[in-house]
């Protein structure tokens, strides 16, 4: 964003703020359209800013993904390398599960064209700052062998999007997460 005229910051700012709101009450799926016009601005503004929606989706969950990153560079030095994957993992789970959309965008960097998927994506991101956790649990032997963290991450975004319309979402995805556990962490 640096370098650009003040009208172009200030649009850039608009349709993200736009963009979150409408995510929030719609999904991963809100209508680019709709985030235009209620942004009062051409679909042309909203595509140079997001060329695609992913693009979008990775913009609006950078501040949620650098928290879980950060949190995960946290624990690395944590006594006890399960519990430390553990926490992450509740951590990961947590914002997934309550904020509407980040699932539907972790499992999008899956699917995602290779020219689309990169370094910024939120599942490169989280599988980068989550790997230590992973092989620190797996090296103290908690760890179920030949987990990686693309498994786990895949785990948690399927309970997420399982749990998304459950009336208790957060306290049936964190049910479903524990029985996961159980599985691929026995204590």
């Amino acid at each position: 964003m640096t370098g650009q005229r003040a009208d172009a910051r200030r649009n850039y700012a608009l349709l993200l703020s736009v963009a979150e709101q409408a995510i929030a009450e719609q999904g991963a799926d809100a209508s680019l359209e709709q985030i235009a016009r209620t942004a009062r601005v051409g679909s042309g503004t909203v595509r140079r800013h997001f060329p695609t929606r992913h693009a979008l989706l990775e913009a609006v969950f950078r501040k949620q993904v650098d928290a879980l990153c950060e949190r995960a560079r946290g624990l690395e030095d944590h006594p006890d390398g399960r519990s430390a994957l553990l926490e992450w993992l509740h951590a990961v789970l947590s914002f997934a599960a309550t904020i509407r959309g980040l699932a539907e965008a972790l499992n999008r960097d899956h699917v995602a064209d290779p020219g689309e998927a990169h370094e910024h994506c939120a599942t490169a991101r989280l599988t980068e700052a989550g790997d230590p956790l992973v092989r620190r649990a797996a090296a103290d032997g908690a760890l179920t062998p030949g987990a990686t963290i693309t498994d786990l991450l895949n785990l948690v975004t399927g309970i997420a999007l399982a749990t998304e319309h459950h009336p208790d979402a957060g306290g049936e995805a964190n049910r479903l997460l524990r029985l996961t556990i159980a599985g691929v962490s026995p204590a």
